[in-house]
């Protein structure tokens, strides 16, 4: 073998050589002897659903867990968490309850609480900017909110 040859000569027919057949006999046999199981393909199609290239991202300015002080004699405060994307902010309140919100400045909005592998789930926000959701996420969860135009996803937290 010279030393510029990746592949020996011998034995390598390059015109007879068909790389698509190639490939597709690879992923025959990846398919039969290393499937991709069914629930990682739903988490991976839920999460390409996911992806808006134009979406803005709403920073989390505020958790309770993080940034409050703990009141004597609450033993389970809820958890608040303020978003903020520009001139928009988003105020969301988690309780056992499910969650509790409001947009500011009031706007018609359409939100999504996004988690994981779970489709989304729509809640509808009224002319106040007032928003609840009865399900409390399970897991790590999402804001996706669509108002006028814009779409804002705030960050990924664990409830």
């Amino acid at each position: 073998m010279d030393d510029d040859e990746t592949f020996p000569a011998e034995g390598f027919d390059e015109v007879g050589f068909d790389g698509d057949l190639l490939e597709e006999e690879l992923r025959q046999a990846a398919a039969v002897l290393d499937p991709v199981p069914p629930e990682l393909r739903r988490i991976a199609m839920g999460a390409y659903a996911l992806h808006d290239l134009d979406a803005e991202i709403a920073e989390l300015t505020f958790d309770s867990l993080v940034d409050a002080l703990p009141v004597r004699g609450v033993p389970q405060a809820p958890r608040m968490l303020t978003f903020r994307a520009g001139e928009l902010t988003v105020d969301v309140e988690v309780t056992e309850e499910g969650l509790i919100g409001q947009v500011l400045p009031p706007q018609p909005a359409r939100i999504e609480v996004l988690g994981g592998p779970q489709t989304a789930l729509p809640v509808a926000v009224d002319t106040l900017g007032r928003f609840t959701s009865g399900r409390t996420p399970t897991g790590p969860f999402a804001l996706r909110l669509r108002t006028g135009g814009a779409v804002v996803v705030t960050e990924w937290l664990r409830a």
